[in-house]
């Protein structure tokens, strides 16, 4: 089963990116995007249970990723919210995990251990064989 996963991603090229290494790597099936803070709220909130995974930016086209993940914080238990950012500063990183984020990742430098969440997360969505 894939995961269902959500971008928050104003840059195209990245967005692009992004949707085919994950669809590749780790079964994730992405059922949608936005570019700015409004559009991922709103989104979130009215297919609140519908989603298993957010990636989330900082810096978007309007408003940022902290609004984003405080909009966030009332999601189930099984619904994981990331951060993946250029700019992830131990303040960055601080604030996300406050607000909420189950994980943080540098963009710049981190995209392995990313990649590698999202494969585990996808294994721990899987059902469990009956016997």
């Amino acid at each position: 089963m894939a995961l269902i996963t959500y971008l928050v991603e104003d840059n195209q090229m990245i967005l692009d990116n992004l949707i085919e290494t994950l669809t590749e790597i780790a079964m994730v099936k992405v059922v949608g995007h936005a570019a700015t803070e409004v559009e991922a709220t709103r989104w979130l909130s009215v297919n609140d249970g519908h989603w298993q995974l957010a990636v989330v930016d900082m810096f978007l086209q309007e408003g940022s990723g902290m609004g984003v993940l405080a909009g966030c914080r009332q999601r189930e238990p099984h619904q994981k919210v990331v951060v993946l950012t250029n700019y992830a500063t131990a303040a960055i990183r601080e604030r996300s995990l406050a607000l909420g984020a189950d994980a943080v990742f540098d963009k710049s430098n981190e995209l392995d251990e990313f990649f590698a969440y999202c494969v585990e997360e996808t294994t721990k969505n899987q059902p469990t064989p009956q016997t």
